[in-house]
């Protein structure tokens, strides 16, 4: 009986992450690893491009293939990464341009309660007309969707 109850724990904490990744392209994903490298290929054999170090940066997944995706950046650099170095956290990339208001309610009439510099990664949950709650280090308010990019037009997190 305990070895049953010992593998169902181990089923269940390695089934997660990877089953946070099976989803049906193209789909949102995050950085999971202070540093991630992407490559020309599906394999640690193919040469690698880019090594990222920002950890929750947003990353749309285009393609799957067994442990590996091919992902695009921000930038729209595209290129395959290694299943396990990515999340399923939502994240969300503040767009280039003016630092971008950070309200109190999800509403462009709302108090500013801080403002995101360009360029600055935050943890989105709760979006729905056009606003979504994000958490910048331990600070958290609304930015308008069309502030950030990691997020398709009209989509609803709860």
């Amino acid at each position: 009986m305990k070895h049953r109850a010992i593998l169902a724990l181990l089923v269940v904490a390695f089934a997660g992450p990877a089953s946070a990744q099976d989803k049906k392209p193209p789909y949102w994903a995050s950085i999971a690893s202070g540093q991630a490298m992407m490559r020309t290929g599906p394999g640690r054999n193919y040469p690698g491009t880019w090594l990222y170090h920002r950890r929750d940066l947003p990353i749309r997944v285009l393609k799957v293939y067994p442990n590996w995706r091919l992902v695009e950046d921000p930038d729209g650099t595209q290129g395959w990464m290694l299943v396990t170095l990515l999340s399923d956290r939502r994240t969300a990339l503040i767009k280039a341009g003016d630092p971008r208001p950070i309200r109190v309610a999800p509403d462009a009439g709302a108090k500013v309660h801080y403002l995101a510099q360009p360029g600055v990664v935050g943890r989105i949950d709760k979006c729905r007309a056009g606003w979504c709650r994000i958490e910048i280090g331990k600070r958290t308010g609304y930015i308008s969707t069309g502030d950030m990019y990691g997020l398709n037009a009209n989509e609803v997190l709860d």
